[in-house]
């Protein structure tokens, strides 16, 4: 994504991110670290949450059914290494999550779709000059990129989450359960500004990189580390972990710290495709297509 280092705040898990009981929520409304009563002691025992499926649509908030009309073909772009949301199959077509949102989108509005992959960073300036008509590419929202393109309502969004060692879980992380504790963190990240922002009383310890941070909960230098949850959740189901570890506490979705959300990028003032995207995504999740393509793909939940 242009200004590359914020457009990819989701590209950053790259090789990254749900399955039993679905609990479509609003993402919008999951918490980040808030005021509450003070307590020292967190709760004794896990609890066990309903799989959640993100989503940001309002069943009391309908879109209308927009002039479809004039749109006849929606070419989309997207990128050629990305799993499991772009990639290349085994028949040599594009594939991944977001591959089949995008013909899901199609089928909704009843036009052809293509879809085309290429490089991340050359997306943008195809899609400019007119060498497709959306991204769907895991861009992460951002003032620069509005700058350029518009983007539809959000479809996705990058959660930031806990992790400890299996033995150490905390179902709930508060800022005051974390005092004492050593938090590892990657330096100069936007996980490090809101630990240090919000859990003020928490020893934090910079890390260059994912795999030093990762390598640091398993040998035990810190008690916990705080990440992209997409990657982390990809990581403690893969080999690498060595089985090590678990979410603790739940997902952190500050907009001003981890972005506005994953959107579908079009054409400045491309209002007719933008709306009808908006529509399509609505009525994509209300008839649950939306979770079982989530589920479909993501066996563990960022959430």
């Amino acid at each position: 994504m242009a200004s590359s280092q914020q457009a990819k705040s989701s590209k950053s898990a790259h090789g990254l991110l749900t399955g039993l009981a679905v609990a479509a929520c609003l993402l919008a409304g999951l918490p980040g670290a808030r005021a509450q009563a003070p307590s020292k002691q967190p709760p004794a025992a896990p609890r066990a949450a309903p799989q959640a499926v993100p989503g940001f649509w309002d069943p009391r908030r309908r879109p209308e059914r927009p002039d479809l009309s004039r749109l006849t073909v929606i070419r989309f772009l997207t990128e050629t290494d990305y799993p499991p949301f772009n990639y290349t199959g085994a028949d040599g077509n594009p594939a991944g999550f977001n591959v089949d949102l995008a013909r899901s989108l199609c089928e909704e509005v009843k036009v052809t779709c293509t879809v085309q992959m290429r490089r991340f960073e050359t997306l943008v300036d195809a899609l400019t000059s007119n060498r497709g008509d959306a991204i769907i590419a895991s861009m992460a929202v951002s003032p620069q990129l509005r700058a350029r393109v518009d983007f539809t309502d959000p479809y996705y969004r990058v959660p930031a989450r806990f992790a400890s060692r299996k033995d150490a879980v905390m179902p709930e992380i508060r800022p005051e359960y974390l005092e004492g504790k050593k938090v590892g963190v990657i330096a100069g990240s936007a996980h490090e500004a809101y630990l240090k922002a919000m859990f003020t009383d928490a020893e934090l310890h910079g890390y260059p990189n994912d795999d030093a941070l990762r390598a640091g909960l398993r040998k035990g230098e810190v008690d916990l580390i705080f990440g992209d949850a997409i990657s982390l959740a990809f990581w403690i189901n893969g080999t690498d972990s060595g089985d090590c570890c678990a979410f603790s506490g739940g997902p952190f979705v500050e907009s001003r710290f981890f972005g506005e959300g994953i959107g579908i990028a079009v054409r400045k003032g491309n209002d007719v495709l933008r709306q009808a995207l908006n529509w399509a995504l609505f009525r994509v999740w209300e008839k649950g297509r939306y979770t079982d393509l989530w589920l479909r793909y993501f066996s563990v939940s960022p959430f």
